[in-house]
């Protein structure tokens, strides 16, 4: 019995602490197909299960497909440095808000921002 719990409690903690994969340094791996899926689970479930009193399984299937199709979208953005702020400022200051959804968006609107110009 001990050595079931054991076993479950490192399977849990495994996916719970996968590791973050930066959409511009996926390489299409199998390993890394299965870290970003396995990351999206745990930060949706955090999220909706946790942080929210929205544990369904169709609400949590949803937005873990809503990030992983913004993951996919995310790997064929083209400018690096901004993506490396966004994910700097949502993920690493202690926001907690590193879903790749978030990433994406806050990717696309500071690109188009990046792009415009002040004018009458």
């Amino acid at each position: 019995m001990l050595k079931k719990i054991v076993l479950l409690s490192m399977l849990f903690s495994t996916a719970a602490q996968a590791k973050f994969i930066h959409p511009m340094d996926f390489d299409g791996s199998e390993a890394q197909k299965q870290e970003v899926i396995e990351y999206i689970k745990g930060n949706v479930k955090k999220d909706y299960c946790e942080q929210l009193d929205m544990c369904q399984a169709s609400n949590l299937r949803m937005m873990e497909q809503e990030n992983l199709n913004a993951f996919k979208k995310a790997t064929k953005a083209k400018n690096r440095k901004i993506m490396d702020q966004v994910i700097k400022d949502y993920c690493n200051s202690g926001l907690d808000m590193c879903s790749y959804s978030n990433i994406l968006m806050m990717y696309e609107e500071n690109n188009k921002a990046d792009k415009e110009e002040l004018s009458w």
